[in-house]
């Protein structure tokens, strides 16, 4: 089996030369988009590279140790791009450990640019390793070591620390959410909400619905009038992908403002690594591999999922956990709410196939479909929780 697989997404475009990278951007160009989507630019000389460069989409490429003009890696930057250096040094640690905080996966965000963070140090590694089919044994140990360490610090937060006495729901949205949005601020009241009502948030740890669902949970303590200064101070760098620096030092404005003690748990993964994770989830369990991660996430939503407007990932989670409810005892099925009824059922249908999967099963009298946040709270509690499975004793 290749060294590459599940490290690297199936669809990234490594790109190692000059010539692939103009026959790439040339194609790009002639698009009504102009998107350098996937790329992985490894080792390339794009010194003479300035006017192509300024004419692409690059919020999802990543350029590792390449050649610049003076103002090249700029103008990858400036319209969302990365540019890293691969290292030599293992940026992650592989010896168990607990979860990550935003505080350990930011450092150094005050004075530097995301770029030189320990999140995007990491990322570049594991795409450096993987992307050009030069990963070695160790690497790949090194990075499975990493995501069993994680996921057994989760299961233990879960079960016996800061989670243990508090149902989790999950919250899944999509990452194009833009803060200063009304979609943005409803989310951010739903984790307001969830938290107040005595759930915890779970979220898959990235920007946009999740950042906001993660971001209630913290600001749960505070009146309306403070959440809508924090709100406005969000919006002012609204831009996860093309504003990652200015996006996260305004997330810490507002953490620093509105101090809180409230936990909620981000799970995302350096699979999608160009989505920075949010600041406002308190514990992190961040993967290399997204399907462990989103397993993970959703088997520990024991009080129900919410499902805010996303794309194609979004739906790929309803119906995740949807063929789980479908096939579990009565028991063992957990609520999932769908807000946003014009989208749900226009704009991306996936209400009416949910429906029809469930007619006739136990999952049929656990899902909604509602409009606002107010009524998904409803429906949410009106349902028990599923209790968590007991773990046995470690001498056992």
């Amino acid at each position: 089996m290749s060294q590459v697989w599940p490290y690297l997404p199936a669809r990234a475009v490594n790109i190692t030369t000059l010539v692939e990278f103009d026959r790439l951007a040339a194609e790009a160009l002639a698009s009504h988009r102009a998107r350098g989507k996937g790329w992985r630019v490894h080792r390339v000389d794009l010194r003479e590279r300035d006017t192509v460069l300024e004419s692409l989409d690059l919020s999802e490429a990543l350029f590792i140790d390449c050649q610049y003009s003076a103002q090249g890696a700029q103008i990858v930057q400036a319209t969302g791009g990365l540019c890293m250096s691969s290292g030599e040094e293992l940026p992650f640690e592989t010896v168990a450990r607990g979860l990550y905080s935003p505080h350990e996966l930011y450092s150094g965000i005050r004075t530097q640019t995301y770029e030189h963070v320990p999140d995007a140090k990491i990322y570049a590694y594991s795409q450096q390793h993987a992307a050009v089919n030069s990963d070695s044994d160790s690497n790949a140990l090194a990075r499975t070591l990493h995501d069993h360490h994680i996921g057994q610090a989760l299961v233990s937060a879960v079960y016996e620390g800061t989670f243990k006495e508090t149902p989790i729901i999950g919250v899944m949205g999509g990452h194009a959410m833009s803060r200063g949005t009304a979609q943005y601020a409803q989310a951010l009241e739903l984790g307001r909400m969830i938290t107040r009502a005595g759930y915890a948030v779970a979220t898959g740890g990235g920007p946009g619905a999740m950042e906001a669902a993660n971001a209630g949970a913290w600001l749960a303590d505070y009146g309306q009038e403070d959440v809508a200064t924090a709100l406005q101070m969000l919006a002012e760098a609204p831009d996860a992908i093309h504003q990652r620096t200015g996006w996260a030092r305004t997330a810490l404005m507002v953490k620093e403002r509105f101090p809180s003690q409230r936990q909620s748990l981000g799970v995302p993964t350096w699979f999608y690594g160009h989505e920075p994770p949010n600041l406002f989830a308190t514990q992190i369990a961040k993967f290399f591999t997204n399907s462990i991660r989103e397993a993970i996430l959703l088997e520990q939503s024991n009080g129900g999922l919410v499902v805010l407007p996303g794309a194609a990932g979004t739906v790929q989670e309803i119906f995740q956990d949807a063929c789980e409810n479908y096939y579990a005892t009565g028991a063992r099925v957990v609520p999932m709410v769908l807000i946003g009824k014009d989208y749900w059922t226009r704009d991306l249908p996936a209400w009416p196939l949910l429906q029809a999967l469930a007619k006739d099963r136990v999952m049929e009298q656990k899902i909604a479909l509602v409009e606002t946040a107010e009524e998904a709270m409803e429906f949410i509690q009106s349902m028990q929780t599923l209790r968590r499975r007991t773990r046995r004793p470690e001498n056992s």
